[in-house]
């Protein structure tokens, strides 16, 4: 067996170890070739409020502990820009970004012809996923054990949740065949959402999400992850599934265990945001899928 074929299966057996663990960044070690890394995506990619927070914009709310940056420690590219940023929507990949005191430039001009990975999470905030659960929050006060919020969004006969995600789709498809045509040669993959809720109950008022609400809202997760996986594949990109592995990860976790922070969050991160052990994950779950790549 060729040199180069025996490092890449170490490298294999490295990440599965990690992500089985979960403890510790993959060594760089044996790390697939990459020269030039570009990250995309909004406050799922950027970290809010995680320590350190980065100044390029500030108002991005850029942690320099996210996924990408843990990523970029592993593989170790000659040039790596994260450009991800907190708010951040489909738009504003070909568009600037207002953001407090200042402007992120459109995050596709971080593409260039040599690019050879990039990593894409964008669509949470064009079907409104988080400010729908600080709502479903508030219903859950008047009705804690049914399901005020379905009620809600689904009170004209159809589901405008399921609606939005629907009218995304071909949105997420047009700005991956964006993305491949300013870097033709890049490896391109998209990150899946963490899982925020547990299957079924939740922990209201922990977690103030109605008992009926919660398997509801964490459907709807599935399919918002459903329809990237799916535009993924449609656009010839990879797809990585952070939403399976997170399983007992979920914000009704206690701290130390969960990825993803409550409302009110136990650790440094945004409210229903992932934390830094969530970061990690999300890093080690990447790494594995490139190395898997490789083989």
């Amino acid at each position: 067996m060729a040199v180069s074929a025996l490092l890449r299966r170490a490298f294999v057996l490295l990440i599965t170890t990690t992500t089985a663990a979960l403890a510790v960044p993959v060594s760089a070690g044996a790390a697939p070739a990459v020269q030039k890394y570009i990250a995309l995506g909004d406050s799922f990619t950027a970290g809010p409020f995680i320590p350190g927070q980065r100044t390029d914009p500030i108002g991005c709310l850029r942690s320099d502990r996210n996924y990408p940056s843990l990523l970029a420690k592993q593989l170790a590219p000659a040039s790596f820009v994260d450009v991800s940023c907190s708010g951040a929507v489909i738009d504003d990949m070909t568009s600037p970004q207002k953001v407090l005191l200042g402007e992120n430039a459109p995050q596709l001009d971080a593409l260039t012809p040599d690019t050879d990975l990039v990593t894409v999470s964008v669509s949470g905030n064009d079907v409104g996923f988080v400010p729908v659960l600080a709502t479903c929050a508030l219903a859950s006060v008047r009705d804690p054990f049914g399901n005020p919020c379905k009620d809600e969004h689904t009170a004209g006969g159809t589901d405008e949740l399921v609606r939005r995600i629907e009218q995304t789709a071909p949105r997420v498809g047009a700005l991956l065949a964006s993305v491949k045509q300013r870097a033709p040669k890049a490896k391109v993959l998209v990150i899946g959402y963490l899982r925020l809720l547990p299957p079924t109950n939740g922990c209201w008022p922990l977690v103030p999400i109605a008992r009926g609400d919660v398997a509801y809202l964490d459907g709807l997760q599935q399919r918002l992850n459903g329809m990237l996986a799916s535009q993924a594949t449609s656009a010839g990109v990879g797809y990585v599934d952070t939403y399976a592995p997170s399983i007992g990860r979920d914000v009704c976790q206690l701290p130390g265990t969960k990825w993803v922070e409550g409302l009110v969050p136990t650790a440094p991160a945004a409210p229903v945001h992932p934390n830094a052990a969530g970061m990690t994950a999300v890093a080690a779950l990447v790494g594995s899928a490139l190395a898997r790549s490789l083989d």
